[in-house]
């Protein structure tokens, strides 16, 4: 194949280039509620989505990959001319990756996944024929953006009303965290770790049975707990007759549970949206390297994984400060119990959608949890000015993805064709 060689190249940037604005824009969502509710640093929480970001992206983020690239179009109409979706591919990672960087410029939070299947749409339309576009699956992941705030929400909404019903409204909030907050990091424990062994270990080739998964992660979610009720009685408790001191000394023991939630948050996340930047990445491998060959199943290199994981970690590193002051203070006003249960509700929904295989926003799932959070205390804790904002965002996202993405096809094959 002609420029073999210049589009593997054009693939790895466009594809580094897509996975930074995916840490810059959508990592903020991973780690915004632990910044916004003093839970961690700006630093620490850098620091933590760094690690478990990578992870999740390099063990666990195989999977999804399949969904964004063989699904959305019908690959069959391209047999005879591969290189027009080689172009497309690499018009769809500029796009996305270009409207990203506009984005998180004005620190708004848009889902990456709306961004990427926004430019295949577009450049499959108008580059192939609006017939390519199978958009029944585009239909069903559209759905899923929709239904994934609604469940995060709902989940998040019952959750923070279990914590008020256990903890904060009774007599003795502190007693009461002590005896229920470590069945939380139980559950978060053990959520986290279900994931990694029906996705993460069938890359390194370890395949476990549903019993064997199960009972491993009823055992680490069970460690997790007792290490957290370790640190729980270590904490120092504030002595005083004021109410305040209570929720002060609770808050703290929430704070231990949100370092839980955001590993498993930014976990969750790299698995899911990695395949974002390199989905596209891995269909452009496997027409080069099998010499034009349009396959329904590739292999995901390791080096693709590598690229996503290290580009999601440089993109935070850099740029996503922005989107964590939107979502960590700008939504609602945020506590480290109401930030947990707006993040394992998120990364709960995370974890089911990368199970099956559904791409979802993981912008939309914790926007979504945030909003459930602050409604369980009345509409008047929500900023609807700042929702409004974001909402708008997200309506723009899909048709910018594709108009852009259509410019730069025709740019391409100008170029290449």
């Amino acid at each position: 194949m002609e420029y073999a060689t210049i589009y593997l190249i054009l693939a790895g940037c466009f594809g580094l280039f897509m996975a930074w604005g995916i840490g810059a824009n959508d990592v903020a969502n991973a780690m915004a509620t632990s910044v916004g509710s003093k839970a961690l640093t700006l630093k620490q929480a850098v620091i933590v989505a760094a690690i478990f970001e990578f992870a999740g992206a390099f063990l666990a983020g195989g999977q999804v990959t399949s969904t964004i690239r063989k699904g959305i179009i019908d690959a069959d109409l391209l047999v005879g001319t591969p290189e027009l979706l080689i172009f497309g591919m690499l018009a769809a990672l500029l796009a996305a990756g270009i409207w990203l960087l506009i984005a998180t410029k004005y620190g708004l939070p848009v889902s990456t996944t709306h961004s990427i299947v926004g430019a295949i749409v577009g450049f499959a339309a108008v580059g192939i024929g609006i017939e390519a576009v199978k958009w029944g699956k585009v239909g069903s992941i559209a759905a899923s953006w929709v239904v994934s705030p609604v469940i995060a929400g709902t989940l998040a909404y019952a959750l923070f009303r279990s914590v008020q019903k256990l903890v904060l409204d009774t007599s003795n909030p502190m007693k009461n965290a002590v005896r229920y907050v470590p069945l939380y990091i139980f559950l978060t424990g053990a959520m986290i770790s279900l994931v990694t062994m029906f996705k993460g270990l069938k890359h390194i080739g370890l395949e476990l049975s549903k019993v064997e998964a199960y009972s491993i992660s009823f055992l680490i979610g069970l460690i997790c707990a007792l290490i957290g009720a370790f640190f729980i009685r270590k904490i120092a408790v504030k002595v005083g007759k004021k109410p305040s001191y209570q929720f002060d000394n609770v808050e703290r023991v929430f704070g231990v549970l949100m370092i839980f939630t955001a590993c498993a948050m930014a976990f969750a996340h790299g698995s899911n949206d990695v395949a974002n930047a390199i989905g596209p990445v891995a269909a452009i491998f496997s027409i080069v390297t099998s010499g034009g060959e349009i396959a329904q199943k590739s292999l995901m290199p390791i080096w693709i994984l590598l690229l996503g994981g290290v580009g999601i970690v440089f993109g935070l590193l850099m740029y996503g400060h922005k989107v964590i002051a939107t979502v960590g203070s700008g939504i609602t006003d945020l506590t480290p119990s109401r930030g947990f249960c707006a993040e394992l509700s998120a990364s709960i929904t995370v974890v089911i959608a990368s199970g099956t295989g559904i791409p979802i926003s993981t912008t939309h799932t914790l926007v979504g949890a945030v909003l459930g959070v602050g409604f369980a205390r009345g509409i008047s804790a929500l900023n609807l000015r700042m929702i409004g904002s974001i909402f708008m965002s997200w309506v723009i996202t899909l048709p910018a993805g594709g108009i852009l993405a259509i410019i730069f096809f025709y740019i391409l094959s100008a170029i290449f064709g």
